[in-house]
């Protein structure tokens, strides 16, 4: 798997798992789906779909392998957004939002960045900021997101972590495995 390419570490983001009674997966089956792969150092964090790994594969590679072994797991099609973990640090870093509350922000990964278009249409119904910064669209949510009459379903494919979750996972790249 991967060989001949060193490894590198990765937070794979799952989309719709342990939301809203939808897609229930035990971290602890992920972690062992992650395993099977080949994936080494697996970490989990909360129940919504975040893990961080090390692999030698690209990060397409990534992508088509966790999603196949989800499928097989899951009985269904599970959405997965990779990145590494230096462009996870630059994430956090682009937060175009950095004085407000970090449960206030969330970034919506995208596989590709939006079309101009598409992301030029958004209608911002209430007090919310939206910038799109390559593959990411962060959301400055005053009110919170659980208020927000705001949809980005025109984007295609997306998940989304708020700025706590995601600095957590960038710390958890750097920490040692349990």
């Amino acid at each position: 798997m991967g060989e001949g390419r060193a490894v590198a570490i990765f937070v794979a983001l799952l989309r719709a798992v342990n939301v809203g009674g939808t897609g229930t997966l035990a971290m602890a089956d992920l972690k062992s789906i992650c395993e099977t792969l080949g994936f080494t150092d697996v970490r989990t964090y909360i129940q919504s779909g975040n893990v961080v790994f090390g692999c030698a594969l690209t990060e397409a590679g990534v992508k088509a392998a966790l999603e196949a072994g989800l499928a097989a797991q899951m009985q269904k099609t599970v959405d997965v957004v990779v990145r590494s973990a230096t462009e996870m640090a630059a994430v956090l870093k682009r937060n175009p939002f950095p004085s407000a509350e970090g449960n206030r922000v969330y970034v919506f990964f995208l596989d590709e960045p939006p079309k101009k278009a598409a992301f030029a249409a958004i209608k911002i119904p209430g007090r919310e900021e939206v910038r799109l910064l390559g593959r990411e669209v962060y959301v400055h949510y005053p009110d919170g997101m659980g208020r927000s009459k705001l949809k980005f379903s025109s984007l295609g494919v997306a998940t989304a972590r708020n700025i706590n979750t995601i600095a957590k996972l960038i710390a958890m790249t750097h920490a040692p495995p349990p």
